[in-house]
């Protein structure tokens, strides 16, 4: 209830009621009005402080989450990085030097991406710096990706090479024969036939007369005949990659030049044309005009030294081809 104030009136001898001015009452009806304003809003600054509204529990909540899947990526990132890496490290160590390749640089592996502010698209968010570091990983890892499947599909190519070259080596015993006669490649101080000192640059064969003699990898036959130089009956493959193979001292041919010849295919008859003193086979084998040691070609007592011989030669021929 509101009190009303009164005051004695001399004049009259009097109680009158006190009347404010209109503007001491508009002062105080402001000055109301502006506490109740003030109280409001600090009533409701409390409220969203501690409590919020629904709509900004919900930002709140979306942008945790957020925060949660970029954690999770980066997580998955760092496990696939390792994935990528142990690929390389395969590509790098175990394939790429067995199929005699190059590596790749790691400035085509790891180009970076500086110079650009490629993700400033991402600035002005909260957790602006999490997201551009994100996608710079995702990014990195797409290069790394692109370049891994680019080298696998380098190094298919050339085991299908390799696949296609070993079909073509001379990589089997030209005779179905065990006794071998020396050992391959050596200098003789006493020729079987000449009695002169001279060098050996084949592998003999004890085949008796008329053991079939077959190719020892596909080519093309080039010389079918009679060699004057001590062959005899003679024929020799010209199997690519650098590699030929020659066989000699035959009773009869069964080829002819120009003709495409599969390994296992029957060459001709073992017999002692030439200069021979007695049936056996004469197999040479030679790469780039230089002399192999047929034995190291199929003998399966390979030494250590003579496997990675073999595999220097292969790589060798692969390069110059």
């Amino acid at each position: 209830m509101r009190t009303r104030r009164y005051f004695l009136d001399l004049n009259d001898v009097q109680f009158k009621q006190v009347k404010l001015p209109l503007k001491k009452k508009l002062g105080r009806l402001s000055l109301w009005f502006g506490g109740t304003v003030a109280l409001t809003v600090i009533y409701a600054t409390l409220f969203h402080s501690f409590f919020g509204s629904p709509k900004e529990k919900m930002l709140n909540q979306q942008v945790e989450n957020m925060k949660l899947q970029y954690k999770l990526a980066d997580r998955e990132l760092n496990n696939s990085f390792k994935v990528i890496e142990s690929l390389r490290m395969s590509d790098e160590i175990r394939y790429r030097p067995i199929l005699g390749m190059d590596s790749v640089s790691m400035s085509i592996r790891n180009p970076g991406f500086g110079g650009v502010d490629r993700y400033r698209g991402l600035n002005g968010y909260v957790y602006s710096d999490m997201m551009k570091s994100v996608r710079e990983r995702i990014d990195e890892m797409k290069n790394m990706v692109s370049v891994q499947q680019s080298s696998f599909e380098a190094i298919e190519e050339r085991r299908i090479e390799w696949e296609r070259m070993y079909e073509y080596l001379p990589m089997i015993s030209p005779v179905d024969v065990t006794i071998k006669l020396g050992d391959g490649i050596r200098y003789r101080e006493v020729h079987p036939v000449l009695g002169t000192p001279q060098w050996h640059y084949g592998q003999d064969f004890s085949a008796p007369y008329g053991t079939e003699v077959y190719a020892t990898g596909n080519g093309k036959v080039i010389a079918a005949g009679w060699n004057s130089g001590g062959f005899g009956n003679h024929v020799v493959i010209d199997h690519g990659y650098g590699y030929q193979s020659t066989y000699g001292h035959l009773s009869s041919i069964k080829v002819s030049v120009g003709m495409d010849i599969k390994r296992g295919d029957l060459l001709g008859l073992s017999g002692s044309t030439g200069t021979s003193s007695g049936p056996h086979l004469h197999y040479q084998i030679d790469l780039y005009g230089n002399h192999q040691n047929p034995l190291n070609f199929f003998n399966n007592d390979l030494t250590e030294d003579e496997y990675f011989e073999m595999i220097r030669m292969l790589t060798s021929s692969m390069k110059v081809k």
